[in-house]
């Protein structure tokens, strides 16, 4: 199995290696590239205007990220067309199905941008114009490929004519109509050959010669070679065992120590059975690869938490015996400067509530479960485009210097914190209940979106915060978003809502989405009263996905066993099948391209 990923801007550190994996394979398989090409490639992702083109890459690799092949696709938005500039698979990896992947996915990338038709240059099969006699055989081969989709070469136009006299190898320029069935009108073809000319091989043709070839083109509509067999060439037919590319399949890291946390009181509904509902709901989708949890310093939580509550929290865990678990018993703000030194009374000075305990597996629980968020953006950032970080405890209510809401450690937050150091970020939270731990830690911060949608805090925990009027502060000011609801509501007014949360995201930009996800906003979960059905959760999934942003889902509530692995499946299936069609445009601007 392999996957194929967009490569968007290169500065994904996986990014970086696959271009140079990317030049070494041009090298080899493409001798005739000019270096100054080779040279250039990286550049094209993050500036298109230094090539007039937009560039769209996309790279095929295994689940380990071994390089299999690769696609370069040049968009012109100015005249609305796309020209496949490479398509190159490994030596070894003939009818392995990863060419006719990469050509798919530049079809769709091609349909994505809006263009009319992909074009692209083929090499002749005619032995007269080949250098070699047996080139002529594996162009044919080419030919025969690209006709089962429906592209064929342009005829009747001087396009081979060579630069100098005696020239060999001269390419046809190939029209593939994205089964539009529409016929290639002599000006638009004429606008096409121009661009390609003057754009991508403005070193090679004179002036002169690039207006000999566009006059060259006289048929209107243009005419493409008929099949040898004197008919058009047959469409493409599905393989007899299509081709798994694993493109859309999420990461899955499950925390193996969750179940080490688990308080058997009356009522506490944050219970180990909540991560087996989800499984058991899940594997059978098909749409999952198990990645383990791989340890991560200490310091990642530290970024985001105070030093003196995660010593706190580790020093009294780790003093407690099996059975013996610490409730806050009094509060103390009044003198933060000063708290209390018994572990009960401290409880309240760390504490937002009075029914998350502390015992004795506690910290070692919600250490895993950062240990399983940072492993899933460590798989973002290796070019992976979704991932799941399936855990408990949960994590969104622990502020810097607070837990509750049976959460120790703000574990999105945590991995939000590390991707930050990449490029933006924008949490989404859609538990019912208010993200407060990730406000408290982003509220001062520009460079990170905090969007949650919530239960009004009049009638939901945590009660205290989450109120429309917070939107940051300092830097931050505009970058926090609550956006809540009443009690009772109906699903078209949560999808409007999410509607909304998406445009500000979009409008904000970010390199990394990470999603803190609650199931307590299903039907009869007993800490929500929202009605979400599992079409509901299809449809919230699809829409996450279609934002076309590398995406960490970290798991918060959900307390419906009953229901979970429903849910769960019918989100993940929603956030799959958006996720795959999506193209991401360079974010540099092209107002005009000129010719």
């Amino acid at each position: 199995m392999f996957r194929i990923r967009q490569i968007v801007d290169g500065s994904l550190p996986r990014d970086k290696r696959d271009l140079e994996e990317i030049v070494g394979m041009l090298r080899e398989r493409l001798p005739g590239v000019p270096e100054r090409d080779l040279q250039k490639l990286p550049g094209t992702l993050s500036d298109p205007l230094s090539a007039q083109f937009r560039s769209l890459l996309f790279v095929a690799d295994d689940l380990r990220g071994d390089l299999k092949g690769f696609a370069l696709i040049l968009h012109a938005p100015d005249l609305g067309f796309c020209l496949l500039d490479y398509i190159v698979t490994g030596q070894k990896l003939a009818g392995r199905g990863v060419g006719g992947a990469l050509y798919e996915r530049a079809r769709d990338a091609a349909r994505a941008t809006g263009s009319m038709g992909l074009f692209f240059e083929c090499l002749p099969d005619d032995p007269a114009a080949c250098s070699k006699p047996d080139y002529a055989v594996a162009n044919a081969a080419r030919l025969r490929f690209y006709a089962r989709y429906g592209a064929r070469p342009i005829v009747n136009t001087g396009y081979e004519t060579p630069i100098k006299p005696g020239d060999l190898d001269l390419p046809h320029l190939m029209f593939d109509d994205l089964d539009t069935g529409k016929d290639l009108s002599r000006d638009v073809c004429r606008a096409v050959v121009r661009a390609i000319l003057e754009r991508k091989y403005a070193h090679l043709c004179p002036p002169e010669y690039v207006e000999r070839v566009i006059g060259s083109i006289s048929d209107d509509p243009v005419k493409l070679r008929a099949g040898r067999n004197g008919r058009g060439a047959p469409k493409a037919v599905a393989p007899k065992e299509p081709v798994r590319t694993g493109e859309s399949l999420i990461a899955l890291i499950v925390n193996d120590k969750h179940d080490i946390h688990h308080v058997r009181e009356r009522g506490y509904v944050e219970a180990p059975v909540r991560v087996r509902s989800i499984l058991q709901g899940i594997e059978p989708t098909g749409l999952f690869w198990k990645v383990d949890a791989t340890q991560h310093p200490e310091s990642c939580i530290r970024a985001v938490h105070d030093d003196d509550f995660v010593d706190y929290l580790k020093r009294v865990c780790g003093s407690l015996s099996e059975t013996k678990s610490v409730y806050p018993y009094v509060f103390p703000i009044r003198n933060r400067a000063r708290p209390p030194k018994d572990a009960a009374y401290a409880a309240g000075y760390y504490c937002i509530d009075t029914f998350t305990p502390l015992n004795k597996n506690a910290f070692l629980a919600a250490r895993r479960a950062v240990d399983c968020a940072m492993t899933g953006a460590d798989v973002l950032l290796n070019g992976h485009g979704l991932a799941y970080a399936l855990v408990r405890p949960p994590g969104h209510h622990a502020e810097r210097r607070a837990f509750g809401g049976f959460c120790y450690f703000c574990t999105a937050a945590v991995a939000t914190q590390y991707l930050s150091g990449i490029g933006r970020v924008a949490m989404l939270d859609i538990d019912y209940h208010h993200g407060n731990g990730q406000q408290d830690i982003f509220y001062n911060r520009a460079d990170v979106l905090t969007v949650s949608i919530h239960g009004h805090p009049s009638v939901a925990y945590p009660f205290f915060t989450g109120f429309e009027e917070e939107t940051g502060e300092g830097a931050g000011e505009g970058f926090n978003v609550n956006l809540t609801l009443p009690e009772k509501i109906d699903a078209a007014l949560y999808h409007r809502t999410l509607a909304a949360a998406l445009d500000r995201i979009k409008a904000f930009a970010p390199k990394f989405l990470v999603l803190s996800l609650g199931f307590d906003t299903g039907r009869g979960d007993p800490t929500g009263t929202w009605p979400l059905k599992p079409e509901d959760f299809t449809k919230v999934g699809r829409v996450i996905g279609e934002l076309g942003r590398p995406t960490l889902v970290v798991q918060e509530g959900g307390y419906r066993t009953t229901s979970l692995g429903a849910n769960a499946a019918a989100f993940f299936t929603g956030l799959s099948a958006g996720a795959k069609p999506s193209i991401i445009m360079p974010i540099t601007p092209i107002q005009k391209l000129e010719g």
